[in-house]
């Protein structure tokens, strides 16, 4: 009876609406990719060291990681729905400064507005997948960032058959994607704004069903300390292997940059599928559960895949990429029920955190490689995932009594 009335507050999923802004961040997260999918090329065409690298990805993140909470944050207050394509369209101008940048500096500038573009994107296109949720908050969680992993898993592919064989002109020729996406996210808007007038003139307050305990201010502040622990060393981990592991398997194994890049594109690709399955798991065994399953799986993986043979690496990419992954909605969804009254903040927080952590790992694992070399870099990298087990600490969620 209870589960009945939740769902009827709650309303029926609006499904083509949850597909497409999925979509819009397939687009969004693919033309953020392009750079380290670029990375390859720019050391070769450029002549960029691995720390300009790793300051390129820094830029890119920081940008995004810092206004990514502040947009959420004022957009809980007053949102902004024509603030979509805008954020596209400035992803767009980024994206065209990539193609044509004659130097690092130039390219430092173009990534800010990359950046800028994806601080607009995230927590407003979280607030889209919300609405329209209905009483499938899992599924359409699980849709709107599977959307977003499967655009950075194309980076591999994207570097294999276009930015390789047309160097960094090639990018340009993703301005096609931006300009589609600019057009999608105007018909969103238009959607998004008709919402927000509905609920304002029914004065309709949206009400989160949480599966988590009761909790204390304290009790929150401390969740989301081990929880942005979580997310830190995932995002350190899963930094290294899109942007560095490639020169990894090209240095150990005398892969091509085609080849090893196909390496990554699995490695991505199978975790936007784990991305998918997260969120439905979560709803069944609980937030928890699936957070620490994401790090348990891979921790002995992680640890041997420096000293496996080739044949094997596939298959450890795979089953790493698949179980870490799980956790990366599932994240957000624990933030969000952390806080119900703050959807915006939370989901600009944990996935702008993802975005800081991954510029912050970026330049340390450049460093490093410069430094000590691609092989210790990538033993002192497998042991990461050992501290993600402070999961252990998290409060446990509990179904709800129907």
């Amino acid at each position: 009876m209870a589960t009945t009335m939740a769902k009827s507050a709650l309303g029926n999923p609006i499904y083509p609406i949850m597909v497409v802004i999925g979509i819009c961040h397939l687009f969004n997260d693919t033309l953020q990719a392009v750079i380290p999918a670029m990375f390859p090329v720019l050391e070769k065409e450029i002549g960029l060291t691995f720390t300009q690298l790793g300051f390129i990805t820094f830029v890119l993140n920081m940008v995004s990681s810092v206004l990514q909470p502040v947009v959420g944050f004022f957009s809980d207050k007053k949102p902004k729905p024509y603030a979509l394509p805008l954020g596209m369209g400035c992803t767009m101008l980024g994206l065209a400064g990539i193609a044509f940048s004659p130097n690092y500096w130039m390219i430092l500038l173009s990534v800010i507005f990359l950046g800028l573009g994806s601080a607009v994107f995230h927590p407003e296109g979280s607030r889209v997948s919300f609405m329209a949720a209905g009483f499938k908050r899992g599924l359409s969680q699980s849709i709107y960032q599977v959307g977003g992993n499967t655009g950075q898993a194309l980076a591999p592919l994207i570097s294999a058959f276009v930015l390789v064989p047309f160097g960094q002109i090639g990018a340009a020729w993703f301005l096609i994607i931006a300009a589609i996406g600019i057009f999608l996210l105007s018909r969103i808007s238009v959607w998004y704004k008709e919402q927000l007038e509905k609920e304002q003139s029914q004065k309709k307050k949206k009400t989160i069903i949480s599966n988590l305990p009761v909790l204390t201010k304290k009790q929150i502040g401390i969740a989301l300390g081990l929880l942005m622990a979580v997310i830190f060393v995932r995002s350190f981990y899963v930094t290294n292997m899109t942007n560095f592991y490639v020169f990894y398997l090209m240095d150990r194994y005398h892969l091509t940059i085609q080849k090893g890049q196909l390496f990554i594109f699995i490695f991505l690709a199978v975790g936007a599928i784990g991305t998918f399955f997260g969120g439905p798991m979560a709803d069944k065994m609980g937030r928890k559960k699936v957070i620490l399953l994401s790090f348990l799986v891979p921790i002995p993986l992680a640890l041997l895949l420096p000293y496996i043979p080739l044949w094997l690496v596939v298959v450890f990419l795979s089953l790493i990429g698949f179980f870490i992954m799980l956790s990366f909605s599932v994240t957000v969804l624990y933030a969000q029920e952390l806080v119900p009254t703050k959807v915006g903040t939370m989901s600009g927080l944990t996935v702008g955190l993802a975005f800081g952590m991954g510029a912050i790992g970026s330049v340390v694992i450049g460093i490093m490689m410069d430094h000590y070399g691609v092989f210790d870099t990538m033993i002192f990298i497998s042991i990461l995932p050992v501290l993600a087990l402070v999961a252990f600490w998290l409060p446990s969620d509990h179904k709800m009594a129907e």
